[in-house]
């Protein structure tokens, strides 16, 4: 993120957009041009009127529309059952029952044709909530309570709920000529090398810089030859498939995901080229700097002492705690909040129906 706006930058280069320039990096606007060129997907749209609803039901934790699998849809932890509490007017309301059954249907099509999925909406992914799916297969979706798992999890996707905070910052975020509607996305699923993944700086139509996505060293970017190959693969790329092809903005950034041998790629997505779009290894006032001519600048994690090599703790580690186990540790030590999860796990035991 910049405080502010270097000198050297345009009026363009602002985080200012007009709603309909948004749009243009919203999923369904760019796969189609590219869809050769990146995973297949699929795009579910218009969704049921209450999905939207279902999603932003924060007050009863994690639960999954009925249908969804046959598996319990409810949270084995009791809200405060069986405690002596005469405080009934703080109950929370009954939950609302969600039920999406031609959503179902369109999903596990999908899984059919596909093997398995990976969902995002118009502008983002779970990829924070994929701890609640196995790590030896991270967001690989096989049933739609997979997919409704994950979302319902997540809180990158609340971004994309609401067309106010979609446009929020907009230069004229009360207007648009085209009315926002969210999308489901459910992408192939594919074990993903996060090593050959970067996102691509494109400013006044020219690539200026790339960037290493994942924070983990890799010794074999350090190698001298493997790096000068990656920034002509990914420019050669860049000028034959997107350059002429991309119809948004003259500034905006692509993420690509090379293959094993390093000299094609897949595109991933599109964002904006502004602060809301994390610049990763550079700045924004670095990227301002760069020259227009000349060969693109590649960054990458070239040690593990580099300050934006990840630690030892994982990823979106503020999102991996139960919401009950956030709601019991409340005005309790460790040892009250260790006793009084042990007495919840035994309570969801005996609640259990045989």
């Amino acid at each position: 993120m910049i405080s502010e706006k270097p000198a050297s930058m345009h009026d363009e280069d602002r985080d200012e957009f007009s709603p309909s320039t948004v749009l243009r990096f919203q999923f369904s606007s760019w796969y189609p041009i590219f869809s050769a060129l990146s995973i297949k997907s699929t795009v579910i749209r218009p969704l049921p009127q209450d999905f939207v609803e279902y999603l932003r039901d924060g007050a009863h934790g994690v639960f999954l529309p009925e249908g969804s699998d046959d598996a319990p849809v409810e949270s084995t932890l009791s809200d405060d059952e069986g405690e002596d509490d005469d405080d009934s007017e703080d109950e929370d309301e009954p939950r609302r029952r969600f039920a999406f059954p031609e959503l179902d249907a369109q999903i596990r099509d999908c899984i059919r044709t596909y093997g398995a999925v990976f969902p995002k909406l118009n502008f983002s992914s779970p990829k924070d909530a994929s701890w609640v799916l196995p790590q030896s297969s991270p967001c690989k979706c096989t049933s739609p309570s997979d997919v409704y798992m994950l979302l319902k999890t997540s809180d990158f996707i609340t971004h994309d709920l609401s067309a106010e905070s979609v446009f929020e910052g907009c230069s004229s975020s009360g207007s648009s000529s085209e009315p926002y509607e969210l999308e489901l996305v459910l992408r192939k699923w594919y074990p993903v090398d996060r090593s050959r993944e970067l996102r691509c700086f494109v400013r006044q139509n020219t690539l200026i810089g790339l960037s290493q996505r994942d924070t983990n060293y890799y010794e074999f970017l350090n190698d001298v030859s493997t790096r000068a190959g990656i920034v002509s693969s990914v420019r050669d790329f860049w000028e034959k498939n997107i350059k002429t092809k991309w119809d948004g903005p003259r500034d905006y950034t692509f993420d690509l995901l090379l293959t094993r041998d390093l000299s094609r790629g897949h595109i991933l997505d599109f964002n904006p080229y502004a602060p809301r779009t994390d610049s990763l290894l550079f700045s924004y006032e670095e990227l301002a700097l760069i020259e227009t001519e000349g060969t693109p600048e590649l960054r990458v994690i070239d040690s593990r002492s580099h300050p934006a090599a990840m630690s030892s703790a994982p990823a979106n580690q503020h999102n991996m705690v139960p919401f009950e186990a956030l709601s019991m540790s409340s005005g309790r030590d460790i040892e009250e909040f260790a006793e009084a999860w042990k007495e919840g796990i035994v309570q969801s035991v005996v609640d259990e129906p045989e």
